[in-house]
């Protein structure tokens, strides 16, 4: 159909599909960031190469919906190709940002685009975080129940546009719009304001990720016991009778550690081996990862009579060698 000079039609022209136009390598490749997701990569990588996030579902031959937050649990292989090759990322870079086969899978929030007022959304993220990024983008770890606060500004999660109320809908946007803009209202979600959490509850919180963090390095066969638990979390802290943690929102799920910070511990400690009792044990009294691995360095600079200041475990050191060293420490100190 083609119009007259008066406008009273429209012209249509049939242009050619855009995986037919750039058949060998699309013109722009964007680097993942740390901690990136999958879902959060490919909204930035359709934008810069001039096509919207919903319609870039097309581009990799694939439904529309959610389709970038489906492709976090798992991407098939003629997709994970064209990636690989249109996109220019290596396989190891795909798979890192990806969810699939993770041990805290049942702790991910659900796929869930339309929510209710204390419902859990699919995505949480940090206000903050995306005023820091040159390019904003969300995180793995923003998918998590178990994750409350942001470990860096201190200020709770949010997972909704503050302005409508709604989810996160990176994957519907149909203009060239950044995905830290609200794809229902407009909103700039690095204008929403600082979500107070209570220090207390931040603890419990980074304690709870350090325990999983190290669980998972050892492969220990606890992991389902503990993720069940944590799956609890509500009913043992009084605030969501029948409901597991994954299914309440970042406001519920941030009263609810509020609640469990004030009780006994025992909870997450209890274990029917002994040894994981003890050493979650140590990694809630000392506060977390850091606190423990200072302790260490504390004992051992005793028993080797050397100066607290002659060397420091160094960044990025293997936790579950360093537990077990303490652990030896702790039975010589006894002794």
């Amino acid at each position: 159909m083609s119009g007259d000079e008066t406008g009273s039609g429209v012209a249509i022209e049939v242009r050619e599909r855009y995986r037919d136009i750039v058949r060998n390598r699309w013109p722009m490749a964007i680097d993942p960031q740390p901690d990136e997701l999958l879902s959060s990569w490919l909204h930035r990588l359709a934008i810069a190469n001039g096509v919207a996030s919903r319609w870039f579902a097309g581009v990799l031959g694939i439904g529309e919906g959610m389709w970038s937050a489906r492709l976090d649990h798992r991407v098939p292989d003629d997709v994970a190709t064209l990636l690989k090759q249109q996109g220019d990322v290596a396989t190891e870079a795909l798979s890192a940002m990806t969810m699939e086969g993770r041990v805290l899978t049942p702790l991910l929030l659900p796929l869930r685009e339309k929510a209710g007022r204390n419902r859990s959304t699919w995505m949480q993220y940090c206000p903050l975080c995306l005023v820091d990024d040159e390019a904003p983008y969300f995180r793995r770890h923003w998918r998590l129940a178990t994750r409350i606060s942001c470990f860096v500004h201190g200020c709770g999660l949010r997972d909704r546009c503050p302005a409508c109320r709604s989810g996160i809908a990176s994957f519907d946007q149909t203009e060239l719009i950044p995905q830290h803009f609200c794809v229902r209202c407009g909103f700039d979600l690095r204008r929403a304001s600082k979500i107070p959490v209570k220090a207390a509850a931040r603890l419990l919180e980074k304690c709870v990720d350090d325990i999983c963090t190290v669980e998972m390095a050892k492969g220990s066969i606890m992991m389902g016991g503990l993720v069940s638990r944590l799956l609890r979390a509500p009913v043992l802290a009084g605030v969501a009778s029948g409901k597991t943690l994954t299914n309440l929102s970042a406001s519920a799920r941030i009263l609810c550690f509020e609640h469990l910070a004030a009780k006994p511990n025992d909870w997450l400690v209890a274990d029917e081996d002994s040894a994981a009792t003890h050493w979650r044990r140590l990694v809630l009294d000392a506060g977390g990862h850091d606190g423990l691995i200072g302790r260490l360095a504390d004992l051992m600079d005793k028993h080797q009579r050397s100066p607290r200041s002659v060397r420091l475990p160094r960044p990025g050191a293997d936790l579950p060698a360093l537990l077990s060293a303490y652990a030896r420490v702790i039975g010589v100190e006894a002794k």
